[in-house]
């Protein structure tokens, strides 16, 4: 069963997580190798999607965001686009689609930032939007400070949070066809020594703490020393014992199950019906002038929905005409 455990430093500004992903990474990669059109993903993007997840599910939880958070790498490379989708409620959703063959082994830049265009998108969409509300976005393209190129998800991701958020983190990740994990390590910003429950501190006073804190400098490089090999067959108890044997733990009740990670799809006939209506009937008519239905799939569950002429004829009435009401609107 998937899982998700959160914990703190006693007495320290540090926080963590751990997520493990089975049933639900499991069941992302069932549907994909079941799609006769597509067949399952090279090994090199199976293990990029599923880290993708994984970070997904701790960054979602790190900030409780009311909606979703979609993390997105793409670029110029035989992965056109990578994403994985994360709730508020921790139900998750994810896909890759492909231009290109994956070379055995493939690194991230030769996956998606082969001429150096790659970038990996953050986007925090609200799940009750106000009137002209946007989802709001952070970009960052996928090289370092000196313009080299990162190699590693987890490198992306901690240089982005280090920019946005302006707080240390350490984030190792894996990914096989079993398993997706990860653990994050993050310094809290604290008034005082070792005071958790103080005001956060300015923006500017918190970007001068960078790299500062030695107890934070301590465990994250304890953090660094995990192996993925270690992260993805060891549970939970025992990598923590492992790794922070010497520390003050507070451990929060874990979540899994109705309350954890879990996969979940979106998608709906009336979402797509919506698409259809975007595109405009005279394109709905071309298509069926050529076939007898209009077949749209969704990429991220394999859900196939089927229009035909009469369906798509029922999506342009003007609403205000007299019909039965349809299903109720997605929030």
């Amino acid at each position: 069963m998937s899982e998700l455990h959160k914990f703190l430093f006693e007495g320290l500004p540090v926080r963590g997580m751990i997520v493990r992903l089975t049933d639900a990474w499991t069941e992302i990669l069932r549907r994909r190798s079941s799609n006769t059109a597509t067949g399952a993903y090279p090994a090199p993007v199976s293990e990029l999607l599923g880290e993708m997840a994984a970070a997904g599910v701790l960054m979602q939880s790190n900030i409780k965001f009311n909606g979703a958070l979609v993390l997105q790498v793409f670029g110029d490379g035989p992965v056109k686009l990578a994403v994985a989708e994360v709730q508020s409620d921790l139900s998750l959703r994810a896909t890759a689609t492909l231009v290109g063959e994956v070379p055995e082994g493939a690194r991230l830049s030769q996956m998606v930032n082969v001429a150096g265009g790659g970038r990996c998108a953050i986007t925090l969409d609200p799940k009750d939007r106000h009137p002209g509300q946007q989802p709001y976005q952070g970009v960052v393209p996928l090289h370092g400070d000196r313009h080299e190129k990162l190699e590693k998800l987890s490198d992306v991701l901690q240089h982005y949070m280090l920019q946005s958020e302006q707080l240390d983190t350490v984030l190792v990740l894996g990914a096989n066809d079993q398993v997706a994990a990860g653990l994050l390590i993050q310094r809290m910003p604290v008034k005082g020594d070792g005071n958790l429950a103080g005001e956060s501190l300015s923006h500017r006073e918190n970007e001068d703490q960078i790299g500062r804190n030695e107890d934070y400098n301590r465990i994250a490089h304890l953090a660094a020393s995990l192996t993925r090999e270690e992260l993805l067959t060891l549970d939970v108890d025992t990598i923590l014992r492992r790794l922070f044997w010497e520390e003050k733990l507070l451990r929060f009740e874990p979540q899994q199950g109705a309350s954890g990670p879990r996969f979940a799809c979106t998608c709906s006939r009336e979402r797509v019906g919506n698409m259809l209506r975007n595109l405009g009937a005279e394109e709905a008519e071309s298509i069926l002038a050529e076939r007898e239905t209009i077949e749209v799939g969704c990429e991220f569950c394999g859900q196939q929905y089927r229009f035909d002429a009469v369906d798509a004829a029922q999506l342009f009435v003007p609403s205000s005409a007299s019909q039965p009401p349809g299903p109720a609107g997605l929030h």
